[in-house]
């Protein structure tokens, strides 16, 4: 038990580290894992997202976290979040971090694959803040058959839609607070630029570097 807390602390200060060790091969395999996420989740029928989801969406985020706790649970991970233009063509990918602390009893470890598939401009636009809270700072509907449920409706209310895919034994958990925040430096590394998260995901001004362009395509692909 030690060592996972030993874990969490070490994968907190490596969070907190972000960009000052920037690699670029780290965050091109951040890249390929996200489209893996989402090459999975599409792989299979009872949680794809659907197609006309995805053509009404307005964004994406992609994240990948690990959770591990005894009586202090971390939620560590990072991620990708694109959004699609007014010409229908999806952006360039922004890197974010992603991180939850939660108290109570619990224990164990566990992977979390997750898409949150934004459906309006009010939740693309939080994409803007230090840090944001699906759930609390947009409508979030949960997995695929509630999303789903939602879906169906003529009203359609939801800012966001939530698949997840968890893989582990994870138990407990109390009181918790989680956040999403931009990597705006190690994005402006790896796309040699000094324009921020706006521009990037709004503008044509700066071109796509080789190793994003698999996930745009790929996206692109699933909604025509």
């Amino acid at each position: 038990m030690k060592r996972l807390l030993l874990l969490a602390v070490v994968l907190s200060l490596a969070t907190a580290a972000g960009a000052a060790d920037y690699k670029r091969a780290d965050y091109v395999a951040r890249l390929q894992t996200c489209e893996a996420i989402l090459q999975s989740t599409m792989l299979y029928p009872a949680r794809a997202i659907p197609a006309d989801v995805l053509r009404r969406a307005k964004g994406v985020v992609i994240v990948n976290q690990v959770q591990i706790g005894l009586l202090l649970g971390v939620k560590d991970g990072w991620g990708v979040a694109l959004v699609k233009k007014a010409n229908g063509q999806w952006s360039l990918p922004v890197f974010i971090k992603a991180g939850e602390l939660s108290f109570g009893l619990q224990a164990g470890g566990k992977s979390i694959e997750t898409i949150y598939v934004l459906m309006d401009d009010t939740s693309t636009r939080l994409l803007f803040k230090p840090r944001f809270n699906f759930g609390l700072d947009a409508k979030a509907v949960a997995g695929p058959l509630a999303a789903e449920a939602e879906r169906a409706t003529e009203t359609f209310t939801a800012q966001v839609l939530v698949y997840s895919n968890v893989k582990g034994f994870y138990a407990g958990a109390t009181v918790k607070t989680g956040t999403i925040s931009p990597q705006t430096e190690a994005t402006r590394q790896f796309y040699h630029t000094e324009y921020g998260v706006p521009e990037l995901l709004f503008s044509d001004w700066v071109k796509p570097q080789p190793e994003a362009q698999p996930l745009m395509n790929y996206l692109q692909q699933l909604s025509p």
